[in-house]
């Protein structure tokens, strides 16, 4: 297959239309497509965004961009406001992506790019179900579709702003899953920067190195650490811990040295106990910073959502069977599922092993199979949902 031409339109940043058109598989794939390749790594989504709100609203969304930056809209009503005649269905993806451009092209009905997968397939799925259910839903029920900036970072930052906007009857959540997943766990997370530093002196010396004290530190946090946790999990019930990076250099006066460590947190352990444990272990010759923190986050593997997810995977493909999958990453899911305590899921097409890699590429007929699956599971969801219920966190 060839690669659609591309749109020549200029980007705005809020736009909304009346339109009336429902989306076909051609019109799918050239979203996505356009979507791609527009470059959004994390804190720069903004072009992204703008032209994004552009072609939902082609498509008959109202559609804008937030202050955040994040892309918001709805099939009805101002996206950026709670509609008091409607019941809310969230779908939160993200919009950026982690950096390194990979050259955007479709070939044999594969598109290649950086966030065909992670997570521009999933946020476009959301899209085009969306733009499909506009004129399909029952009266009272309205879609908000949002793009969220900085999920690729440790601040989150569109999902936090987008947290007191709405209180939905349920969401979903953008992430790869296959069209057979629903992901309904996310492991917690915590990212610790351990910095130590000395006067310069010989080698040959007693002192201990400032390299020395910081890998010292890291081998004492470990061995504690491994008392948390002490049957043998799952990989989603484990406590996970990497070195991200190291480093020791010295400007002939100050030995410095700095290690960043990641830890992915199960269900029962918090961010606040590895932090005790790491400042218990820190002492007075290692200083310590904290980013990232985030509680592992499980929802309710039958609830609604759920149920209306595994049984439109098995009404669209009828020889397969829906998995309910735990990820040991985060998502989103953390940051909303606490505050919002809505049926919650993650869904959206995609191998997510290919997330993050240069080798990263969307099947296009599994994105497709995923918007009708999507379109399936909301409209059950819709017809479950009576419009006259108030709105509850």
């Amino acid at each position: 297959m060839t690669s659609p031409s591309p749109t020549t339109a200029t980007p705005s940043a809020a736009t909304t239309t009346t339109s009336s058109i429902v989306p076909s598989d051609a019109d799918a794939i050239d979203l996505i497509f356009d979507l791609v390749r527009e470059y959004s790594p994390s804190r720069h989504e903004l072009p992204a965004s703008r032209r994004l709100a552009e072609r939902a609203a082609a498509l008959g969304l109202h559609a804008t961009v937030d202050d955040a930056g994040n892309f918001v809209a709805s099939t009805h009503a101002d996206p950026l406001r709670p509609s008091p005649d409607h019941r809310d269905i969230v779908l939160l993806g993200h919009i950026d992506t982690v950096p390194g451009e990979i050259p955007v092209r479709i070939d044999d009905g594969i598109l290649h790019g950086r966030g065909s997968v992670d997570a521009k397939g999933p946020l476009a799925t959301f899209v085009i179900a969306a733009a499909r259910l506009r004129d399909r839903l029952p009266p009272g029920v309205r879609i908000v579709v949002i793009g969220a900036v900085e999920e690729e970072t440790p601040t989150s930052r569109g999902a936090r702003a987008v947290v007191d906007r709405y209180q939905p009857i349920a969401c979903v959540i953008g992430e790869p899953s296959g069209t057979s997943g629903v992901t309904v766990g996310y492991k917690g997370r915590l990212v610790v920067r351990a910095e130590a530093s000395r006067s310069l002196s010989h080698t040959a010396g007693p002192d201990r190195s400032a390299a020395d004290r910081v890998l010292a530190w890291w081998s004492r946090v470990l061995s504690r650490v491994a008392t948390l946790v002490t049957e043998t999990p799952s990989p989603f019930r484990s406590l996970q811990h990497s070195v991200r990076t190291m480093h020791a250099a010295d400007d002939g006066f100050t030995d410095r040295a700095e290690l960043v460590a990641g830890f992915r947190l199960p269900p029962n352990v918090s961010p606040e106990q590895l932090k005790a444990v790491c400042l218990d272990e820190a002492g007075t010759e290692v200083s310590l910073t904290f980013v990232g923190a985030e509680v592992c986050f499980e929802a309710d593997p039958k609830s609604s959502l759920v149920r209306a997810l595994t049984g439109a995977i098995r009404e669209s493909s009828p020889d397969t069977r829906p998995r309910i999958l735990y990820k040991t990453g985060t998502s989103d899911m953390n940051v909303i599922g606490p505050a919002w305590r809505c049926p919650i899921a993650a869904f959206g097409p995609g191998d997510s092993s290919l997330d993050h890699t240069p080798q990263e590429h969307l099947v296009l007929d599994e994105y497709l199979l995923a918007c009708r699956v999507l379109e399936r599971a909301i409209t059950r969801l819709a017809e479950e949902s009576p419009a006259s219920s108030a709105p509850a966190r």
